[in-house]
């Protein structure tokens, strides 16, 4: 297989077990799916989850640039599971990093689930191999499965190649459709023109005094 899931953090992990043995955290997840299933539940495909934290300038401002010539700047905020029942996915828990270090964060249920196995089977039939990420735009309410070209380096580290792949999962913001594959240097500028605020409206004209009324002789 093509597609590398590299290992979560060991307390990460463990975190994630520890919740799923608790039912005050399976209760408060508001999770109905994962609530209702019986038999063991299992964390599984950890994705470590980049953020998106800006475009250079370049990207952002110069529109004559060569398009991904701009250095975006991630930051890892999270692992994400996958909680599967048996061969069905039924729920996801993501983890955060603080001072303490890995503890679980919450579990989580909806469109998200299905569109990231989508897209995860979409890089399975790929013939190069990448190593499975996701890269989350918080302005745009985005998230992409990112498929980074160095298998080999630190999940939680590096920023996406011009080469590397982004799939938009579902639901996408307008105009940038789900689950079509883009390379990086092609889709961050477009992101880029999304999040540059637009420009001030000009400063509004001095108000002209009117004109004195003139008196008519009585």
């Amino acid at each position: 297989m093509p597609l590398h899931v590299p290992p979560a953090p060991a307390p990460a992990l463990r975190s994630v077990l520890a919740a799923l043995g608790s039912p005050t955290a399976v209760r408060d997840g508001r999770t109905p799916a994962l609530q209702s299933v019986q038999g063991p539940l299992s964390p599984e495909l950890p994705l470590p989850v980049h953020t998106l934290g800006g475009l250079d300038h370049a990207t952002q401002e110069d529109r004559t640039s060569t398009p991904g010539s701009g250095a975006p700047r991630t930051r890892l905020t999270g692992w994400r599971f996958l909680i599967r029942s048996g061969d069905r996915t039924v729920a996801a828990a993501d983890t955060m990093l603080t001072a303490d270090g890995w503890t679980f964060s919450r579990f989580f249920e909806g469109p998200y689930l299905s569109s990231t196995e989508r897209a995860l089977r979409q890089a399975e039939s790929l013939t190069t191999p990448y190593q499975a990420r996701l890269l989350s735009i918080p302005e745009l309410y985005m998230l992409t499965l990112w498929l980074h070209g160095d298998t080999e380096a630190d999940a939680g580290a590096g920023a996406p190649a011009p080469a590397d792949i982004l799939v938009p999962l579902a639901p996408a913001p307008p105009g940038i459709a789900a689950h079509r594959p883009h390379r990086v240097a092609e889709l961050l500028p477009v992101i880029g023109l999304r999040l540059t605020p637009a420009p001030p409206l000009p400063p509004a004209p001095p108000l002209t005094p009117a004109p004195p009324l003139l008196r008519t002789p009585a």
